[in-house]
């Protein structure tokens, strides 16, 4: 019964019933409209970080707090916008990764007709993503969604350096009858100058994401972090370690590749 119906209401008497009767009416502040997500009521807080903080960090002092409140069990609390999707990459970052090895892995393999010489390319991995993470934490920045897309982007860019030499040692193995350990001496020393040039060519397009100011700056240099100090770790490293990884495999590696001449 709406409220108009009980003004209406009157005694045996006639006379007209009061609202105190059937009503207790208090001023107090509420909302001007109650949202509901999934038929339930719920309530939508803001919040931003300060100048210096991750939003990672934000999230998960958020998350602390809201712990230490010890909130009924009725009451659930879910990040939406930048936040939700920073919580969303954070529960797929490991398969997205996995996935995006698995298939270069598998393009390596159609493309060499082996088992064996993508996992030598892709041992040049490790030390970009060692790098990369160092990168991130000398400067103060949390790895976040932009510092995971560098990390896959160096997936692309870092194992250019083991395919360059590979291949040269490869057509010396093939060609010239040369063992593993001198074709790959030979394609180290051949490729050793394209590599440096591809190398320092996305070193110097990661500089400006690195030491950009301005209007979304901040959002823009994990990205460069990530790249540059990969780019940095893995260049010191795989011109000695591919070489290695090349010589040492196995001897089921060579009988596979007698068998494709």
């Amino acid at each position: 019964m709406d409220a108009l119906k009980v003004l209406q209401l009157r005694t045996g008497s006639g006379e007209p019933t009061p609202l105190s009767a059937v009503a207790r009416i208090v001023e107090r502040e509420a909302p001007l409209q109650v949202t509901h997500v999934a038929q339930y009521p719920a309530a939508t807080i803001g919040f931003d970080t300060a100048d210096g903080v991750a939003l990672g960090t934000g999230v998960d002092r958020i998350r602390s707090a809201i712990d230490g409140m010890k909130l009924p069990a009725g009451v659930t609390v879910t990040f939406l916008g930048a936040a939700g999707a920073y919580e969303t990459s954070l529960s797929n970052q490991l398969w997205l990764i996995l996935a995006a090895v698995v298939c270069v892995y598998i393009v390596l393999g159609v493309l060499y007709e082996s088992y064996v010489h993508p996992l030598t390319i892709l041992s040049t991995l490790p030390s970009a993503g060692v790098g990369a993470l160092l990168a991130l934490m000398i400067s103060g920045n949390a790895l976040g969604v932009i510092g995971i897309i560098g990390i896959i982007l160096l997936i692309g860019i870092v194992k250019k350096n083991a395919i360059m030499m590979i291949d040269f040692a490869l057509d010396a193995e093939r060609d010239e009858g040369k063992p593993p350990r001198e074709a790959i001496h030979q394609a180290a020393l051949l490729r050793f100058r394209p590599i440096i040039m591809t190398t320092l060519a996305a070193l110097f397009a990661a500089v400006p994401l690195m030491l950009g100011f301005g209007e979304g700056a901040e959002l823009r240099r994990p990205l460069g972090l990530a790249i540059f100090g990969g780019l940095i770790v893995s260049q010191l490293l795989t011109l000695f370690t591919t070489p290695v990884i090349y010589g040492v495999r196995p001897a089921g590696a060579a009988l596979e590749e007698a068998a494709a001449r």
